[in-house]
Order: structure tokens, then sequence, then C-alpha cells
């Protein structure tokens, strides 16, 4: 039996050695030619077919990979020339990790997921599943990049399901999410106080030069300041992810006191590094977002707290050492670089406090989306939309690809947006689709009140409604936005597995040892 495989050996040895060869030529030549680019980009491709091979053996190990790739993707296509390889290669991943789970889940490897908000998801699925025909779209692409911004993601919640399976399995997942968010946070701090030629090219692709290169000016005192993106290709989808990172890893930090889990020292110093980076985005709405946050938040876990187990004094440890690290940082921030703080705070202060005589606050959350939204009956076809995708995020690529005008249908208004692709029936179905999912997902929170999971289940329920409210009011490009998009569909995943983690293993609180208790619980 041994024989022929005996046989082939050679056969194999000289055609493996003949691949080397060539591949080694191809690679001195490209050196030779100083052509980096297309060298860093076949070593992509072979990383990517690495990476193809670990995900259809294990798609948990396909999963971080995607996710670490997703939050630096951008960086690459700064400097890689915003090839379209690179956009969509994610893409191919996310489709191995979708197959290898289903595959798993077939097999009986993995608990199978049954959304109880299905059925009014599928009336909005089906709705877009129709637009992507529609005879008012100009070509069937925008359809098609339609539907990817709106569905493909869908099935994370899945995945993020039957990714946590245990106390330790959601840890790993946090500290990793925070280690990650403090690292990008901390990039666009570094950004914001050196400039944006800090983790810019000195030439960025033309589709992009107007992303990546943005300064705004205080109205009265009229100083400038960059806004920094970070690792991202723009300001915009630096700001989008400071929110969701501030609120999942505040509610990261109140998990891990209440369960006591190792990882703190790591989670709360980001939350201070996370704060500094929305103070130095120069981004009202984020600022905002997370002001906010900190106040819902702060009252929700009190709210939650176990006070029948008498651990409520470790939830009010989680808000004093956030308080203290986030007051510490800004601290920090105005000692250290006093020009870079003061042009944001007065920024904030001369547009956003009712004194000032550059006040924009109700004109920016009432009458100019208002305005917009209004407009979006201006533009043609409202009744039955104009096709998904026409006034989507990523409408550029597709009239380069086919050679055409970028469509001016968007408007500033999500809801708006939404009536200018899909008609008049789209908001009806949103509000139909996403009030059914928060229903669903606050009947999975209530339950978890006054034991370890709530903070994490509470963040990610806040996140979920200002992902799906106000800052689609603001505009689509918040729900669009690719790592947005994955995050939410991942958490609302781990929401539904929450409670029957907690089921399994429903005493985790820590017993305070005699000095401990005699001192009045734990301490600071």
């Amino acid at each position: 039996m041994h024989i022929p495989a005996m046989r082939n050996q050679p056969l194999i040895g000289v055609g493996l050695f003949a691949v080397g060869l060539l591949l080694a030529w191809q690679v001195g030549s490209k050196i030779v030619s100083n052509d980096e680019r297309s060298l860093i980009f076949g070593v992509s491709i072979f990383a990517g077919c690495v990476v193809a091979v670990m995900t259809l053996r294990n798609w948990r190990t396909g999963f971080y990979l995607f996710f670490v790739w997703m939050l630096f993707e951008d960086l690459f296509r700064k400097y890689m020339g915003n090839g379209l390889a690179l956009f969509f290669g994610k893409d191919v991943l996310v489709l191995l990790v979708y197959f290898s789970l289903f595959a798993d889940i077939r097999r009986g490897r993995e608990k199978r997921f049954h959304p109880p908000f299905l059925f009014c998801l599928s009336l909005f699925f089906m709705l877009g599943i129709l637009q992507v025909f529609n005879p008012n779209s100009p070509h069937i692409l925008y359809g098609l990049l339609g539907f990817k911004t709106y569905f493909f993601y869908i099935p994370f919640m899945f995945v993020g399901y039957a990714l946590i399976r245990s106390d330790e399995d959601l840890r790993k997942f946090l500290v990793m999410n925070a280690a990650l968010s403090g690292l990008i946070a901390s990039l666009g701090i570094a950004q914001a106080i050196l400039g944006n030629s800090f983790l810019n090219p000195a030439k960025l692709a033309p589709e992009l030069e107007d992303l990546g290169n943005l300064e705004k000016a205080s109205p009265l005192s009229h100083q400038m300041f960059s806004l920094p993106d970070s690792v991202f290709v723009s300001s915009g989808r630096f700001d989008f992810f400071l929110i969701l990172a501030f609120i999942l890893v505040l509610g990261t930090g109140g998990y891990f006191l209440l369960a006591n889990l190792r990882g703190r020292k790591i989670v709360f110093p980001v939350i201070g590094i996370v704060a500094i980076a929305t103070v130095l985005s120069g981004s009202r709405s984020t600022f905002l977002f997370v002001l906010f946050s900190v106040l819902a938040l702060g009252a929700g876990f009190l709210w939650g707290a176990p006070w029948r187990q008498r651990q409520a004094h470790r939830m009010m440890k989680a808000l004093r050492r956030s308080a203290i690290v986030g007051a510490l940082g800004l601290a920090s921030l105005l000692l250290l670089f006093p020009q870079e703080a003061a042009s944001r705070l007065e920024y904030y202060t001369e547009t956003l406090l009712p004194s000032g005589s550059s006040y924009q606050l109700e004109n920016r959350t009432w009458d100019y989306p208002l305005q917009n939204f209004l407009d979006a009956f201006n533009r043609p076809n409202w009744v039955l939309g104009n096709g998904i995708g026409t006034a989507s995020l990523g409408g550029q690529y597709v009239a380069k690809a086919i050679g055409g005008p970028v469509l001016s249908l968007a408007v500033e208004e999500g809801f708006g947006s939404l009536i200018v692709e899909m008609g008049i029936i789209a908001p009806f179905l949103w509000i139909l689709w996403t009030g059914s999912l928060l229903y669903y997902s606050w009947k999975v929170m209530w339950p978890l009140r006054q034991k370890r999971f709530f903070p994490i289940a509470l963040a990610i329920f806040w996140y979920a409604f200002l992902l799906l409210y106000p800052m689609t009011y603001s505009g689509l490009p918040s729900y669009q936005n690719y790592v947005d998009n994955v995050y939410f569909w991942l958490s609302v995943g781990i929401l539904f597995r929450l409670p029957e983690i907690q089921a399994s293993t429903p005493n985790l609180f820590p017993v305070p040892s005699a000095s401990a208790r005699a001192r009045g619980g734990f301490q600071f």
C-alpha cells in the first residue's frame, strides 16, 4: 500500500522545489524593482490562504483573525492605495466563518439559536431583497452593495451566540476587545497631537483624501484642530468606534468586578484612554453620546446592582474606578497637551452651551435632521424608492466600477435615507424589527438584574438602542459602517446566550475575606 506513495515522493519533491524557485524568482524581481506594494499584496494573499485553511478547521480561530483584521483593515487600505480586493477581502473570510460554524451546528457540535425577533427582521429582509431589483436603481451593483451593508453581517448573531459558552469565553473576548480598543484609541490620541501626517501616507487615494485629512475651527476663538482617524480611513468611522468601545469597556469593567475576573488592570485604564480620545476626536456627537452613556449606564448599574447578595459595593467600586481613571486621564491631557485639549474643549463649549453666541445643539439635533428628512420627499421615486444601496456607504466604489457619476440621492437623516432607498414603507418596517429586537433584548436583560452579567447585558442593550434609533436618526452610516454592524450583531448573539450561562453557573459571586468584611467589604 505504501509503494505508490513512495514512488510519488520524488515527483512531489521536484514539484515543490520548482514552485519554490519560481516564487523566489518572482519575489527577488519585485525586491530589485522596489515594487513593495506587489510584494506586500502577494504576502497578503499567501497569509489569506493560510487563514482560510485555519478557519475551515476551526471557525473560532477564523473569527478572531477576522476580528483583528476588521479593525486594522483600513490601515492597510490607506497605504496600499485603497484597492477593492482589500475592501472586500475580509468578506471572503466572513463567508468561511459562516460556512464552518453552520457545518458544526449541523453536526451538533454547536448550539442552535432561534432569535425571537426573526419574523419581524425577515419582513425588512424581504423588502431589501425586492429593492435589489428595483427598476429605479441605476445598476444592479448598487443593489448588491446595499444588500451587503444591511444584511451581510446579520449571521454574526449566530457567531456571538455560539462563541460564548462560559465566563472564560466571555472574559477572553472582552479582554481582547478592551486591549484592541485601547490601542486604537491611543493611536488616535497620538494622531490628534502629532497631526494627520501620523498614520497617514503622504498621498491618500483620491476617494480617501477628503476623509483622512479633515480639520475644524472653533467658531469664536478660531482655533484650528485636526480630526484624527487613527487606524481607520475616516474620522467618522473612528468616532463611531469610540462610542461602542466606551460603552462595551464600561460594561466590561462592571462585569469583571462583580465576577472577580482577571483582566481588570487592562480594562479600567482603557476607559480613561477612550475618554481622552473622545475629547480629542473633535466630534460633538461622539462627545455627547459618550457623556449620555456615562450617565445612563451609571444609573443603570446602580439600579441593577446585586443588593440582595450584598455585592452592590462592587458596582460602586466599578463606577468609582471609572470616574477616577477618566478624571485622571483628562487632567493629564490638560496638563501635558493644553493647546490640543483647549482647542477641542472651546469648540464644544462654544457650540453646545446655550449661553454661547454660536450655540448649534438645537439646530444639529432637531432643525437640521428634520429638514433632511423632509428633503427625502423631494428626491425622485420616494414612494417606491430608488433601490437599496443608492444612498448607502460605498456608493462611490460602485460608481467607479461602472464608470458612472456618484449618485447624490442621500440625505443626512437615517429614516429619510431609508425612504430614498426603499420607499415610504421602509421606516415602518425598520421600526418594527428594531422595536422587536429591543423588546426581546430587554426581556433577556431584565432577569439578569442583581447578577454578574447585568453590567455587560445593559451595555449591549444600551448600545443597540443608541445605534438603532438616535444614531440612525443622525444618519444611516452609523449602522451601515461594517465595524459597528459586526459589533452590533455579534453583541446581540452574546446577549441572548448570557441567561443560559447564568443558569448553568449561577453562584460565582466572590466571598469577601474576614479582613475585608471587617473593613466593610472590598476596597478600591
